[in-house]
């Protein structure tokens, strides 16, 4: 299990993953809490400590793994064939398309980890607390998404068989080998929760503005990546109007996928 166990013990997700005991996740409540302490910075350095761990090839070695770019790929085609109705919508358009490159795909996201990871004192005066657990929430789904990917890509070359490539019957099989229906419900309440809060700073004073008048000293400071991740998810909810009804509609997509999986539906991700 080696790093994938480490990552949902250090994001409080579960106590042991090496047991996979059904209760074992049940601490999703505390995790939930833990992102409303009052200091959110210790949060965000064990956050970041795991997604860096989990990324890192000498420390885990299943990123080399001949089956996780195609897996990744295959998901993130997956999900852009799923927000072809929001795709389509002028209003909803730039927030998906913000959820697909910066929040829930396969983009590479290292960069922006490292920048964080320098300045991690500095985090409270650069951003407001809510802002800030926002970037948390948003790391701690990155790590779990890749947790998940990793495992998959272990369970693929036993269940392809000569397959070689991924179709839903594969993906399927390989998703409910690695099980864990808590955790897979705990990645679609992250998706939320990022974009419950970026919706949320809109309505924060001065946050705009901030975000202005920070573009070049966090260029300086070494923090482009995160700024820019920022400012795109900023104008993209801006652009959005009701951003509960976009969200209420991911969340129950995503859920009723991820319930057909478990269920060996023939056509997990049919309307």
């Amino acid at each position: 299990m080696g790093l994938v166990r480490d990552v949902f013990e250090c994001s409080g997700a579960l106590p042991s993953i090496a047991s996979v005991r059904p209760a074992a996740d049940t601490s999703r409540m505390s995790a939930g809490r833990e992102s409303h302490q009052s200091d959110p910075v210790p949060r965000l350095a064990r956050r970041l400590a795991c997604h860096q761990a989990l990324y890192d090839p000498l420390r885990e070695p299943r990123n080399a793994a001949r089956w996780l770019k195609p897996l990744q790929a295959w998901q993130a085609q997956r999900l852009e064939r799923s927000f072809a109705g929001f795709l389509q919508d002028p209003a909803r358009r730039p927030a998906a398309r913000f959820f697909l490159t910066d929040v829930y795909g396969d983009r590479d996201f290292t960069r922006r980890d490292a920048d964080i990871a320098r300045v991690i004192p500095m985090m409270q005066k650069l951003l407001p607390a809510p802002l800030l657990n926002t970037v948390t929430d948003g790391i701690e789904l990155g790590a779990l998404t890749h947790a998940f990917d990793l495992r998959m890509a272990d369970a693929l070359p036993a269940l392809a068989g000569r397959r070689r490539g991924i179709d839903v019957d594969l993906y399927a099989r390989a998703y409910r080998e690695v099980g864990l229906p808590r955790l897979r419900a705990r990645q679609i309440a992250l998706i939320d929760d990022v974009g419950t809060g970026l919706a949320a700073a809109l309505r924060m004073p001065g946050v705009g503005t901030l975000l202005k008048l920070s573009r070049l000293p966090a260029r300086a400071a070494g923090l482009g990546e995160l700024q820019t991740f920022l400012e795109r998810g900023f104008a993209a909810f801006a652009e959005l109007g009701d951003a509960h009804a976009f969200l209420t509609d991911i969340r129950r997509n995503e859920t009723r996928a991820m319930q057909r999986l478990f269920a060996g539906d023939a056509d997990p991700f049919g309307a």
